[in-house]
């Protein structure tokens, strides 16, 4: 299990993102961030089933649920020990097997880019060209870090999503090549989410509730 959930642990990790403006096809490229921008500004809440995949072909599934500003929570399936919690300051990884917790402020996360409004993707991001037209993906990475890995978020176009986009998944990519992919299904906006979906439970020696 480790093997499978250390690359997206890799990516929550990473330093702040910048990405060199690539002058192919600019104008393009910055309507389409200028487009997830408004994606991510217009999605209040959303819940979606997500599975992730490693390179061996190996999946865990859980559940995401999000809420603007800096809000998320991925709980894996049963039997897996591992709780993924942003709380709008810092993401927290959870491992209730080994009791270990991890922290580190959004803002130094390539995910920042989803759950931080106030975010100007044009500044970190760059547009992947795709065969398909209803693909949009986008590209982000810290060139000055490279241990840190890639994210590419990708999106597909729908008239009826928020801002005529649906965040379909991301694809991770590790200094050693180490590929994970997150596929999102049954997305759903604007539901009802409750701030204590971002609490959890310290697994630490004397620990505590945390989160709030």
């Amino acid at each position: 299990m480790k093997r499978i959930i250390a690359p997206l642990m890799l990516v929550l990790a990473s330093a702040p993102l910048v990405v060199p403006t690539v002058p192919a096809a600019a104008q393009q490229d910055q309507s389409d961030l200028s487009r997830v921008n408004a994606y991510i500004r217009a999605v209040t809440t959303m819940t979606a089933d997500f599975s992730q995949t490693d390179r061996n072909g190996q999946t865990l599934t859980g559940k995401l649920t999000l809420k603007q500003p800096g809000k998320i929570r991925f709980q894996y399936q049963k039997g897996v020990p591992l709780l993924i919690v942003g709380d709008g300051k810092a993401l927290t990884v959870i491992d209730y097997e080994v009791r270990q917790v991890q922290r580190w402020p959004i803002g130094n996360s390539p995910l920042g880019a989803l759950i931080d409004p106030s975010k100007d993707l044009s500044k970190f991001g760059k547009v992947i060209p795709t065969d398909d037209p209803s693909i949009l993906s986008v590209q982000a990475r810290d060139p000055k870090r490279p241990e840190f890995g890639t994210i590419t978020m990708i999106f597909k176009r729908d008239a009826a999503s928020p801002a005529g986009l649906q965040l379909y998944g991301w694809v991770a990519l590790d200094s050693q090549n180490n590929r994970t992919a997150v596929r999102l299904t049954n997305q759903r906006y604007g539901v009802p989410v409750d701030n204590n979906a971002f609490r959890w439970t310290d697994p630490r020696p004397r620990g505590r509730s945390a989160g709030g």
